[in-house]
């Protein structure tokens, strides 16, 4: 036995008696005839049965995007309308990293493959490379205009989707014969399943997957029956190359799928056996291929700063089974819609009699258990790779959304279901629609939406039947009642479908952050940058006032601010440390409009931006896009220190500046906060986390609490305040400071410290604070800065730091003055996989000098140079070569047996 299985592993060694046939297929003999006979009448087809696959491909992908492209019209979004796409990830993310893919392709980014020195004083970039960027689509986005990126990303977005639908459609005909339009109405529903047009919409990487999971069952049948080995394997690697993430997911449902096909097809259990392990080869190299990527994100992940989020918890069932009606939308649930057609089918195919009763009780029971797994914990983790996904919860929905276009498949493939299977499905859509009413999901605006789509499924349906029986009886109106039928289901598909995407279109924007696409205050902020570059002698931060989440990719400059799913911890960390903010639990970074930490990173530059007039976060203060300058030294500094390392950082963000500084240059006073009565906070107001504050009633006159203090004069006014929001201002002989404005909420987002003006020759300090919403001022919160203090320390860094520094991808190099003693640190992360050396001396891990690069200096060499080799690349390389030769030897050996 175990020699048949080993046997029948390789592909091409053995005959496979069933190969081409789904489950309940009889080989017949016979000339090929271009009429075929199917269960429900006689249909006819190209003698080609591909010209088939390509015609409902078309029809998939025509139905796919006609019907995105009638929703955005619907709900006025862009490119049809004046409302933006830019929702959430898709404006933070994927929109500015396809920005920089478009500057590496044209030479214009700082950095390369290895090293993105524009995000995060000096991110990893092919962890990003390969979660954003590495679908073939991607590509397409060269070849429109910079400043048409939004227009790009749309085109995109719609040929992912279509090609989804294109997969669905070309595989179903492979799992059982049927009419070619019903295969293309199918795939369509797949394409626009409730996931694709409310999830993935606005996170277009997952939609590699939408395409993968098809494909990957193409995958499954051709191992099932011991074809196309290597096309397979070449498949499932570009597959993990595109999106790891949703591929994953994909290849577990192609999995559960092909051994549920082997099961309904019965075959001996040695052929059963080996071709499941003709499967399990072809899956194991071609995630082998792909290595040399996922191993990258794979280690990128595992660095990256683990977010503060919530434990995953199952939402109601009638919420569940209202993100199957047409027109529903929440962002925690499920988006489960396929269609009414779909699920009316599906929901017949247990009562369908002519399926076999395998068919019936195997794929009804998949489609249960992969339900019921979305909501168990466990489960629910082993779907998202045993991590807890950060944000949208259900990202698997679209495996369940494909079990059901599939079982509706095969409940079609075995002729239209009879009275009986109609009557029970519409029992169980209308059971299924009264216990989905009790969910607040179900708005009004649903029920007329659902009932002309049961209607014309339901008639669409029983014009089907109808033509069976015509032909039966040799009535002359078959072909017209399948073409009425065909419209019917159809028009019902791209009508519920539209009203699905608009309403969530719709929603979304109402519910998210979103973004303003490319435009003039982009444009203006990327000028600003152009003139004041100066990398790598020094750096330009595009501003503290963002427009989103990574603002360097899509303005320019070298800044703080980062935001990705490999944000690194040590990053996180040590910004957070010095008193900057973040938003998505720590993995958006924000910048920080500070002198000292401006000296500490070499920030040169910086632009000022006013509000973004496109949010309502703050009201307009008339100022306009401008740059300040400040004397920083260079990249590369020397510090006294006789070893790497150092102690912790504490609890003031000034003194933690301070440290990395290495001189003191903050008065950290005591302050008095007051209430807008004018009494002192006490009490249970004050507590561990600092002072507590109510919000201000909207549009309030009453005067908000204030904080006193005294400072030296002529110092700089600093207040970090994370748990804060709203706005803060020097007060009485200070009035004329800047205003600090903070953002925060109690799970996801920190407030940046802020620089609100200069003390008065008093020295009296009066902060008047305007929250937004209830909040806390910690103890520590003002810090005054020494303007003096601080500018001999910059002169001091600058005589004893590098002469020169060069910079290009991975590699930086620097020259220090002779006798240079100490520890050189590099302002820029102490990431994993930096390592450096001094002359001619072998590179070593970098130390790490409070989340800085740090390298011991001996006084005799003067040259230094680091080098940075992504974790995870030189495993994955050795993974895909060996993959690559176990591909090639048994191609070889494939070859030689049948030559023989």
């Amino acid at each position: 036995m175990w020699g048949a299985f080993v046997k029948g592993v390789l592909p091409g060694s053995a005959a496979v008696e069933d190969a081409g046939r789904g489950a309940g297929q009889v080989r017949t003999a016979g000339p090929p005839s271009g009429r075929e006979r199917v269960p429900g009448g006689l249909r006819l087809r190209p003698a080609d049965p591909a010209a088939g696959r390509r015609a409902a491909a078309l029809l998939a992908a025509a139905v796919t995007v006609a019907a995105l492209c009638a929703a955005s019209a619907v709900a006025r979004s862009y490119p049809f309308g004046p409302r933006t796409r830019s929702i959430n990830d898709l404006g933070n993310q994927y929109l500015p990293y396809h920005a920089h893919l478009w500057d590496l392709f044209h030479g214009r980014t700082d950095g390369g493959l290895f090293v993105n020195w524009q995000s995060g004083f000096g991110a990893s970039f092919l962890p990003d490379l390969g979660t954003y960027l590495t679908s073939p689509f991607a590509l397409l986005m060269v070849m429109f205009p910079r400043d048409e990126i939004d227009l790009a990303m749309y085109v995109i977005t719609l040929l992912k989707t279509a090609c989804a639908g294109a997969a669905m459609a070309w595989l179903l005909p492979a799992l059982r014969p049927g009419r070619w339009w019903a295969a293309g109405v199918l795939g369509a529903s797949y394409a626009l399943c409730g996931w694709s047009v409310a999830d993935a919409a606005y996170n277009p990487m997952w939609l590699d997957g939408l395409i993968a999971l098809p494909l990957l069952c193409l995958v499954g049948e051709w191992a099932r029956t011991g074809r196309r080995p290597v096309v397979g394997v070449l498949v499932v690697a570009l597959a993990w190359v595109a999106n790891f993430y949703t591929a994953y997911m994909a290849t577990l449902a192609a999995c559960l799928i092909l051994l549920l096909r082997l099961w309904l097809a019965g075959p001996p259990r040695r052929r059963a056996l080996a071709a499941a392990g003709r499967a399990a080869v072809t899956f194991a190299l071609g995630t082998g291929l792909a290595a040399p990527l996922v191993m990258v994100v794979f280690f990128g992940a595992r660095h990256a700063s683990p977010g503060r989020f919530t434990q995953f918890a199952p939402v109601g069932g009638e919420d569940v089974l209202a993100r199957l009606l047409p027109a529903t939308y929440s962002f925690g649930s499920p988006a489960v819609f396929v269609g009414t057609t779909v699920l009316l089918l599906a929901l017949a195919l247990p009562f369908h009699r002519a399926a076999p009763r395998r068919v019936r009780a195997g794929w009804t029971l998949l489609v249960v258990a992969v339900a019921l797994s979305m909501q168990w914990e466990p489960t629910h983790l082993a779907w998202h790779a045993f991590t807890t996904p950060q944000g949208s919860s259900y990202r698997q929905a679209f495996v369940l959304c494909a079990l059901l276009v599939i079982s509706a498949w095969h409940t079609l493939s075995y002729g239209a279901p009879d009275r009986r299977a109609l009557g029970a499905a519409g029992a169980l859509l209308a059971l299924l629609a009264a216990v989905a009413s009790r969910s607040d999901l179900v708005r009004p605006f649903v029920w007329p939406v659902l009932l002309v789509a049961v209607v014309a499924g339901w008639g669409g349906l029983a014009l089907l039947g109808r033509a069976a029986a015509e032909h039966r009886t040799g009535g002359g109106r078959r072909s017209v009642l399948v073409g009425l039928a065909a419209a019917l289901l159809i028009g019902a598909q791209f009508g519920e479908a539209t009203a699905t995407s608009a309403v969530a279109a719709r929603l979304r924007l109402a519910r998210m952050d979103d973004y303003a696409p490319w435009g003039q205050r982009q444009q203006a902020q990327a000028e600003a940058v152009a003139q004041a570059d100066g990398w790598p002698r020094y750096r330009t931060d595009p501003g503290r006032e963002q427009t989103i989440g990574n603002d360097p990719l899509m303005v320019g400059g070298q800044g703080a601010q980062y935001y990705s799913s490999h944000t690194s911890d040590v990053l996180s960390s040590t910004l957070t440390a010095l008193g900057g903010g973040w938003t998505s639990g720590g993995r958006s970074l924000q910048s920080l409009d500070n002198a000292v930490t401006d000296v500490i990173f070499s920030v040169g530059a910086r632009v000022h931006s006013p509000p973004d007039p496109y949010q309502n976060w703050f009201p307009q203060d008339g100022s306009r896009v401008t740059v300040t300058r400040q004397e920083v030294p260079p990249l590369v500094t020397v510090r006294p220190s006789t070893r790497v390392g150092g102690s912790a950082y504490g609890s003031s963000p000034y003194r933690n500046q301070e440290l990395l500084l290495g001189a003191r240059v903050y008065t950290v006073p005591r302050f008095t906060l007051r209430t807008g009565a004018g009494q002192p906070a006490t009490g249970d107001d004050a507590g561990r986390q600092g002072i507590r504050l109510d919000a201000l009633p909207a549009r309030s006159a009453a005067r908000g609490p204030a904080i006193t203090a005294q400072c030296p004069a002529g110092s700089e006014v600093h207040l970090w305040a994370p748990h804060f929001a709203g706005t803060a201002r020097l007060g009485g002989a200070s009035a004329h400071g800047l205003t600090g404005r903070f953002r925060s909420d109690p799970v996801t987002k920190i407030a940046a410290m802020q620089r609100l003006g200069t003390t008065p020759s008093s020295g009296r300090v009066v902060v008047e604070l305007s929250p937004n919403r209830p909040g806390f001022v910690p103890h520590g919160a003002l810090g005054c800065l020494d303007p003096a203090r601080l500018h001999t320390v910059v002169e001091r860094l600058k005589s004893t730091g590098a002469t020169q520094v060069t910079v290009s991808d991975g590699t930086l190099r620097a020259e220090l003055p002779a006798g240079s003693t100490g520890i050189a640190v590099v302002a820029a992360p102490r990431i994993a996989g930096w390592r450096c050396a001094m002359g001619d001396a072998s590179a070593v891990p970098a130390g790490n000098y409070h989340g800085l690069i740090a390298v011991p200096l001996d006084g005799s060499s003067t040259s230094l140079t680091c080098t940075f080799h992504p974790p995870g690349l030189r495993l994955g390389w050795a993974v895909g070569a060996a993959s690559l030769l176990a591909l090639i030897l048994q191609t070889a050996f494939v070859a030689v047996r049948r030559r023989r």
